[in-house]
């Protein structure tokens, strides 16, 4: 039996109420900050493995680069035991009430010297749950302002799926038509964590510093979730699954994101 990397794989009533009510969670010390300092060398080694030099990640090579995101991993990595961690999967069931499935794990590296903004948007804005879906997103260094840490606008998943349009960098993410104006900027520190829901309106500054910011997402259905992407029902996704998820021998340039 692998080991669990989580510190804790239950919440509070509270906190659930929380998270029913403001659309996330801060999770503090989900992670040790060992664990957390061996999956941000997992990350970078996912970069190496991709042709992402140490060099580009420390300066982006223009003010649109937003995130690295790669779902590759490697089997028996510290990466593939937070993925598949039981108690991690029993969280998100906690947070969405039923039993819950892996939808899509990412790195998200942002590069230093200027790595972008990443404009607010919500997650069902690309394919379309039609009940909860959740994020449950580490920090495996500091996360502040400087570094482009996550911002959250608070309560905005009881609007349900909003309008969007194409992010004016022209780089095929999305946004929504009008900016919040009430948004929390979420400091962290390694090992933190934050849940939130699909529809919460998040995103990130640019960041000012000489270091990548290293974080990573592992996203969830819950398993009575249909989806739908670009107005094309894709059944249930338990059934259907839309990214294989599945760990890799090798990071490969090649893998189809």
């Amino acid at each position: 039996m692998t080991a669990e990397i989580l510190r804790y794989g239950r919440i509070t009533e509270n906190e659930k109420r929380f998270y029913d009510s403001y659309g996330y969670l801060s999770l503090p010390g989900l992670l040790s900050p060992e664990a957390a300092a061996a999956l941000a060398e997992e990350v970078l080694q996912v970069m190496a493995g991709l042709g992402i030099s140490g060099a580009a990640l420390r300066r982006a090579a223009s003010s649109k680069d937003k995130l690295r995101q790669s779902r590759q991993y490697l089997a028996g990595s510290k990466l593939a035991q937070l993925i598949h961690s039981e108690a991690l999967n029993a969280l998100a069931a906690q947070l969405m009430g039923g039993p819950s499935t892996v939808y899509l794990p990412f790195t998200a590296v942002k590069s230093g010297g200027g790595g972008g903004e990443f404009h607010f948007h919500q997650d069902n804005q690309y394919t379309r749950f039609d009940g909860p879906g959740c994020n449950i997103w580490f920090a495996l260094v500091e996360m502040s302002p400087r570094n482009g840490c996550l911002q959250m606008a608070p309560a905005t998943h009881l609007q349900g799926t909003l309008a969007s349009v194409e992010s004016a960098d022209k780089d095929g993410h999305r946004t929504v038509e009008v900016a919040p104006e009430d948004f929390l900027p979420l400091r962290m520190m390694p090992g933190d964590a934050v849940a939130f829901t699909r529809l919460t309106l998040h995103g990130s500054g640019a960041n000012s510093t000489d270091a990548p910011r290293l974080g990573y997402a592992v996203q969830f259905f819950r398993d009575d979730v249909r989806a739908q992407r670009n107005g094309q029902d894709l059944g249930l996704l338990k059934e259907n699954p839309r990214y294989r998820v599945a760990p890799v021998t090798a990071i490969s340039p090649e893998f189809a994101e």
